[in-house]
């Protein structure tokens, strides 16, 4: 059985968020719980990340982040190279752009390099935090495969995804 870590970005996905939805279809899903979601700090968030993958089998294991948690899941592999089954990568934030003006430090730059793992980059082409040619480019760099799925801007509550059914059906790609 697949164990899918939930790793929301800034501020942590409220209640109407689809990452909220997706913990709530298996015991199998599991929110990575931050000690500070609105000023985080970079090596904070992906030693979280490390400590909730201890004792897991890392060949069942995919990680699921959406905005500033991608960027984490980028950071987490850079620092310790680990091979899982795979990652989806929703809107991420592009924490380099002018616009991006949040309290999070030691996340930029963002790591480019190719994860050795299957990755799947979901993006909009209206996103405001990371335009459709950066999240395509993160791809590219990442080895993923990219799905642009139009005008869906930061693809969460707030642009009306909570249940994503489209997202489940992207993320079963990586089992």
């Amino acid at each position: 059985m697949n164990h899918y870590f939930i790793i929301p970005g800034l501020g942590n996905s409220g209640p109407e968020h689809w990452q909220t939805y997706f913990e709530t279809t298996s015991d199998n899903f599991i929110r990575i719980q931050q000690k500070e979601w609105d000023a985080p700090a970079c090596l904070d968030w992906v030693n979280t990340i490390e400590a909730a993958l201890k004792g897991y089998d890392l060949s069942k294991v995919i990680l699921i982040g959406h905005s500033l948690g991608c960027t984490t899941i980028a950071h987490w592999y850079a620092q310790f190279g680990k091979t899982i089954k795979g990652a989806l990568l929703v809107a991420p934030s592009d924490i380099e752009a002018t616009i991006y003006n949040f309290p999070a430090t030691g996340f930029a730059p963002i790591p480019l390099g190719k994860m050795e793992f299957k990755t799947i980059v979901v993006a909009s082409t209206n996103d405001p935090w990371v335009s459709l040619e950066r999240a395509a480019y993160f791809a590219e760099c990442w080895g993923s495969d990219f799905i642009n799925i139009g005008e869906a801007g930061h693809i969460n509550a707030e642009a009306g995804f909570y249940k994503w059914q489209q997202g489940l059906d992207v993320l079963s790609q990586l089992d």
